[in-house]
């Protein structure tokens, strides 16, 4: 934990609140960062749509929901997580749990929750936002997940709204992996896995794009 505040460049006044956040589930022991994950989502959730809203002062509500959506979507949540060091502090006795995206996600908003807790919306603000800041600007075209670029291919081509639907659910409830279809109008269902639900669907949608709609751009 030592290590994660150095390298974050904040030290807790309240330990227990790091520990919470960075515990996870494990023997007989329920996770702790869970609560504070529900409430680290919304505070990153509010940092965000402040910084974008006067970084693209001229750009419409639907253009701006959708760099929204990318900029706080598990993956690019996991991939802060990884590049503060938080796989290395995470208290679990799972090790395959450090490379787990969905639980690199929720722990980088329990993580946030917890300095908010600890003290106050201006330095969870201050610890947000330089994380982002080369993120606002890296494509000037607002960012399109696989799932609407799916659904935004079927309706041009006036085909029905895709059917996603999970095969299986294997692996223990701490490193769940999901199989999942999609299937669309006529065309030949395609299968995709992922560490969770909405990793697998993103990814089934990919797939079925890659597949069927060939030289189609996001």
């Amino acid at each position: 934990m030592e290590k994660l505040q150095q390298k974050i460049g904040y030290q807790f006044k309240n330990q227990r609140l790091l520990k919470d956040a960075l515990t996870l589930a494990h023997g007989n022991k329920a996770a702790t960062y869970e609560r504070l994950e529900f409430l680290g989502d919304r505070v990153l959730g509010l940092i965000v749509a402040d910084m974008l809203l006067i970084h693209h002062k001229n750009e419409k509500e639907g253009d701006i929901a959708k760099r929204f959506t990318a900029l706080v979507r598990e993956e690019t949540l996991a991939d802060l997580a990884k590049q503060i060091g938080i796989p290395d502090a995470l208290i679990t006795d799972a090790p395959e749990l450090r490379d787990n995206a969905s639980v690199l996600s929720d722990v980088m908003e329990a993580l946030i929750a917890a300095i908010y807790k600890d003290s106050g919306f201006e330095t969870a603000k201050s610890f947000v936002e330089p994380l982002y800041e080369t993120m606002l600007d890296i494509d000037v075209t607002p960012p399109v997940d696989s799932k609407t670029a799916l659904q935004e291919w079927g309706h041009k081509h006036n085909i029905l709204l895709p059917v996603y639907k999970v095969i299986s659910q294997t692996g223990p409830a701490h490193a769940p992996l999901f199989k999942v279809s999609v299937k669309m109008g006529d065309y030949d269902e395609v299968i995709a896995e992922g560490t969770s639900k909405k990793i697998a669907e993103q990814n089934a949608a990919d797939g079925f794009l890659k597949l069927h709609a060939k030289g189609f751009k996001k």
